[in-house]
């Protein structure tokens, strides 16, 4: 880059960033750098990657930036590659997002280490810190620092951010101690059709919570003086109405009991993290959690999440359909014990080593080795439940699991009215799924993969389904604009690489 270019990308970046009212030091924080680089980038004194352009203009939400130099990131894969070697599970992403808005519960200073870089998180920082709450990553940008203010600016809210996530839904049962009312944009994330929040309200309408919705805003009011006289049984084992029903209880001034609760994974991280803050929570790993609530919160409290088993099954699908040899490290074994139950009924040869803790001292992890395999189809049907069934989030990878195997399976997506759908995406690549309604499809293997050019879904789990079969089909594919697959997962396709894969990322100029 010319250094003429260099001052002029400079002069933009400063301009995006006063006009978004930050200082050099809170892009620096943003971007995990230093205030004198940021000045040097502004300056037009440092060289700067495409990449760090794009980083900058999502930061800065600046559409000169992000469309004018970077545009959506594609991935080519030189598929029919064999991977090796061993890659680590990274902290949980559903978890992180969770501990979040969680740490809004406190007036003291939360530290997550090992904290998910992906943009999910990315977008709840933004929302948390146009309403005052100063994040930051220390230790190399590994952990993140939360510092909350005395009061939160409700009206400043982010509210572009805030619609590209559907975890700001979680902000409500924190906020409801908080404040009398405030307003929260409509929840986005991914197209996995209709989501109602009607079983969110269901629960804190029993903490005095009630809400209007108009304009692309949810008007939230609270009647402090309502507080849930029996236990609260929710209309659905849901993951984040659980959070949420326990991110209110943990400031309700007394007991509260929260029935068919969820007891997945992200739920018992976030209980344990409650326990960091003092709040005492009976029933972690059950249906029937009783939380002992502290209305004041003010606690210097430092937490790690554990390890992500939706990543870890991705990367088992990878070694699969790939038919390599992979260690899989820090597998959290206890939310993959149905999934290993039934690949290895399906002839998947894996091993593992004796379990060990997590750094929460709580999760039982294991390293799974997993080789090239002969594959026949399930007898039964591959379909998801609540936990410990088989988890929502990994029934797409078997499809590609089963396009991989010797005869039909029969998946039955029945949570989301989409996500079927876009399974069968894995037809341009050389499958043979046929969509029997929109929440079974039927498989029919061992498939020939083919490469092939085509858009990211927009649904999270099935986007990198694609991208597995991408990677067991001889040739070249681009798969392009795959930001919903940053949305969960840090830096998969350089991490993909490292143990063997062929995966560039590219934009368009």
């Amino acid at each position: 880059m010319s250094d003429d270019y260099l001052v002029r990308i400079g002069k933009l970046i400063r301009d995006a960033r006063q006009h978004r009212g930050w200082t050099q030091s809170q892009l620096a924080e943003a971007l995990a750098t230093s205030q004198s680089a940021v000045n040097r980038i502004e300056r037009g004194n440092q060289n700067i990657s495409l990449e760090m352009i794009a980083r900058i203009g999502e930061a800065l939400d600046s559409e000169i930036v992000s469309l004018g130099y970077a545009g959506p990131m594609h991935l080519r894969v030189v598929g029919g590659r064999r991977l090796s070697g061993s890659i680590d599970v990274k902290t949980s992403k559903n978890a992180c997002v969770a501990l979040l808005c969680a740490s809004l519960l406190n007036r003291g200073r939360t530290v997550l280490r090992r904290v998910a870089r992906i943009e999910e998180v990315y977008r709840l920082l933004e929302v948390l810190n146009s309403i005052g709450v100063r994040t930051r990553w220390i230790n190399e940008g590994i952990d993140l620092e939360i510092v909350p203010p005395a009061r939160l600016d409700m009206a400043a809210i982010d509210a572009d951010a805030a619609r590209r996530t559907r975890s700001i839904i979680m902000f409500l049962g924190p906020l409801l101690h908080r404040m009398d009312s405030f307003k929260l944009p409509y929840a986005g994330g991914c197209d996995l059709g209709t989501r109602t929040i009607e079983p969110h309200m269901i629960a804190l309408r029993r903490f005095g919570l009630e809400i209007a919705a108009t304009e692309g805003l949810y008007h939230a009011q609270i009647d402090h003086s309502v507080t849930p006289e029996r236990p609260i049984v929710l209309t659905e084992r849901g993951d984040t109405v659980t959070e949420n029903a326990l991110l209110a209880a943990a400031r309700h001034d007394g007991t509260t009991v929260i029935r068919n609760a969820s007891s997945n994974y992200m739920v018992q991280d976030l209980c344990f993290f409650l326990e960091a803050l003092g709040i005492r929570v009976d029933g972690i790993g059950t249906t029937t959690l009783t939380v002992h609530g502290v209305p004041h919160i003010d606690v210097d409290v430092d937490y790690s999440p554990s390890e992500d088993p939706v990543e870890a099954m991705s990367l088992l699908a990878a070694a699969v359909v790939t038919e390599s040899q992979l260690t899989i490290r820090r597998v959290p074994i206890e939310f993959l014990e149905i999934e290993l139950a039934v690949l290895e009924e399906m002839g998947v040869d894996c091993d593992r080593t004796t379990e060990y803790a997590a750094d929460n001292g709580r999760t039982r992890l294991v390293d799974l080795t997993v080789r090239p395999s002969k594959l026949e189809a399930p007898i039964d049907k591959i379909h998801p439940m609540p936990f410990p069934g088989l988890n929502i989030d990994n029934v797409p990878f078997f499809a590609a699991i089963a396009a991989s195997a010797q005869g039909q399976t029969l998946i039955h997506d029945w949570v989301y009215d989409n996500r079927a759908i876009y399974l069968t995406d894995l037809n341009r690549l050389g499958g043979r799924l046929q969509l029997l309604d929109p929440h079974r499809v039927l498989v029919e293997g061992p498939t020939r993969w083919r490469a092939a050019e085509m858009m990211c879904p927009p649904a999270l789990r099935p986007a990198v389904v694609v991208l597995l079969a991408m990677m067991a089909a001889e040739g070249t594919s681009v798969l392009r604009n795959v930001y919903v697959i940053n949305r969960g997962y840090e830096e998969l396709a350089e991490r993909l690489n490292s143990v063997g894969a062929q995966i560039e990322i590219f934009r368009d100029i």
